[in-house]
């Protein structure tokens, strides 16, 4: 997946403009970073175009733990949304990143993410009773 088709699927998953998408794809994936270790950041970064791999970037290997709300928070901070709007683009990125990796590093992601972020990396269930 190149630039373009990251911004535009996060840009059509958020419904907004894929050149508005800039903002909150680096927003998150910064608030990510933070989140794992930086053996994990850097193959993250690895799979992802050269354009998002610097917010990927990290000087030491520790991970801060947070949980669902703060990390919304961090996100929304960093990407001026609100609450709400911070689900929605948080889940926008981490969905499309979830198809960008392999799922390999997937899975790595996945053991080092509580799990009530865990949730972000896949789309919602729209569907009744789902």
């Amino acid at each position: 997946m190149n630039y373009a088709e990251f911004l535009e699927a996060v840009g059509k998953r958020a419904g907004m403009p894929a050149a508005e998408a800039t903002n909150v794809v680096g927003a998150t994936l910064t608030t990510l970073a933070e989140r794992v270790s930086g053996g994990e950041a850097r193959h993250l970064a690895s799979q992802l175009p050269e354009e998002l791999r610097g917010y990927l970037h990290k000087d030491v290997d520790f991970a801060e733990q947070l949980d669902l709300v703060e990390f919304l928070n961090e996100v929304g901070v960093r990407a001026g949304t609100d609450d709400d709007r911070s689900a929605e683009v948080a889940r926008a990125v981490l969905t499309t990143l979830r198809e960008a990796v392999s799922a390999e590093d997937l899975k790595g992601l996945e053991s080092e993410l509580p799990k009530d972020v865990r949730r972000l990396l896949h789309p919602l269930d729209r569907g009744i009773g789902g």
